[in-house]
């Protein structure tokens, strides 16, 4: 019996691979950004929202040391130092609890700290980027 060979079919779903360019031919143009012109990031990859990220990562690393440094530096200081811990500060207050108070308020420390950095570097930049998302959603409705 003769054995018959089924042909193979090309997937359709795979596209072509990439040819090289050709001397004289043109380069492909730009796709469309969201906002239908070509060449414009998109709002994920926006240099305003790249310096808003960066921005609120340094203003929650900054209060995080702070409130987390000087904890780990009490209790360093609990572990390997209970002299001075246990020692008398003034009027037979213990300096560890004049420390521990101290956490207190260095955690409150902190929050100003991250309060007072989002109103001067966060919430001006979450604004102009709100601002922007605003003007480029009309643009879009007008069209």
């Amino acid at each position: 019996m003769p054995r018959t060979q089924i042909p193979v079919r090309a997937s359709r779903t795979r596209p072509p691979p990439p040819t090289a360019p050709t001397p004289g031919s043109r380069p492909p143009r730009p796709r469309p950004g969201p906002t239908g012109r070509p060449g414009t990031p998109p709002l994920g990859h926006h240099s305003d929202l790249r310096r808003l990220r960066r921005a609120y990562r340094r203003q929650r690393r900054t209060a995080t040391l702070t409130a987390l440094g000087y904890f780990v530096l009490f209790l360093v200081l609990s572990a390997f130092a209970p002299s001075f811990m246990t020692g008398t500060v003034a009027d037979g207050v213990p300096a560890g609890l004049l420390l521990a108070v101290g956490q207190v308020l260095v955690t409150w420390l902190a929050v100003v700290l991250y309060e007072a950095t989002a109103r001067r570097r966060v919430d001006p930049l979450a604004e102009l980027i709100r601002r922007q998302a605003a003007v480029d959603a009309r643009r879009e409705a007008a069209r």
